[in-house]
């Protein structure tokens, strides 16, 4: 994400992010775990971004979730060592035990330290589905039984804790599109829940893909990417769309996913 300008709405309750540590009271229920040192300024560029008014955020969900304080928030310490992305079963796994009790405005946002040295976004898209493919491998629940096992299937998402799950990368590489720039290594979590009522061919989801891809042109300067599509349409990918390439002619690799709890 790309914007830096002041949030306009300061009674969001993330914007009060004090110290690094545990998380004061009004952060405590927006924040699953510590917000570690560097924290603080990667929600607040978030808030920024989402907040804005000179450049309004594309995704409207978002923004509406900022201002309902129903988004949340989660930390990871280091983007390159396994180990230390032991703590995002548990963040992930405690923010689908309540999201359904949050709105449908929703998602959950996890931060990696920004790096000191920006990284290829080849590097990162490895990194990125290195994290998917560690979470699938010690998911606890099952794998849902009426969800494709393959990502080439039209109806396959990403799922854990028995959970469908559409799944947003933003890095510090995405120069050009805006919508998926981030200062650090950031993931979002929207549980397909959020989307219900939002199909293709609805007067809402209709209306929702025509403002959304409107201010997409404006933030990004581009036209949407083709890799953009509807949840089921034969012709759409839902992986495709989790790390978008950085322009608009850039061909994408084989889908680098393996389920593991089908046969």
């Amino acid at each position: 994400m790309s914007s830096s300008s002041t949030p306009s709405n300061r009674g969001v309750l993330i914007v009060s992010v004090e110290q690094p540590g545990k998380p004061g009271d009004e952060l405590a229920k927006c924040v699953i775990g510590d917000v570690p040192e560097w924290g603080r300024d990667c929600l607040d560029e978030l808030v920024s971004t989402l907040l804005s008014r000179e450049s309004p955020f594309p995704c409207t969900f978002a923004v509406a979730a900022a201002k309902k304080n129903s988004l949340r928030f989660g930390f990871v310490d280091d983007l390159d060592d396994e180990a230390a992305w032991k703590p995002l079963i548990r963040i992930l796994a405690t923010y689908l035990s309540e999201y359904q009790q949050l709105s449908r405005d929703t998602s959950l946002a996890v931060f990696f330290p920004p790096d000191k040295e920006i990284r290829s976004l080849e590097e990162y898209n490895a990194k990125f589905w290195s994290v998917l493919q560690y979470l699938h491998d010690n998911d606890p629940g099952r794998w849902p039984a009426e969800l494709p096992a393959h990502p080439e299937h039209p109806m396959w998402e990403f799922a854990f804790g028995d959970t469908e799950i559409f799944v947003v990368c933003n890095t510090p590489a995405h120069g050009t599109r805006h919508s998926r720039f981030a200062s650090g290594f950031l993931i979002t979590f929207q549980p397909r829940w959020v989307f219900e009522g939002l199909e293709p061919g609805s007067a809402r989801g209709t209306a929702a893909r025509r403002v959304i891809r409107k201010r997409l042109r404006a933030f990004d300067g581009m036209e949407p990417s083709r890799y953009l599509g509807d949840y089921g349409d034969e012709q759409n990918r839902e992986w495709r769309q989790y790390f978008l390439p950085d322009t608009n002619d850039t061909e994408m690799p084989a889908c680098p996913f393996h389920n593991t709890k089908v046969d």
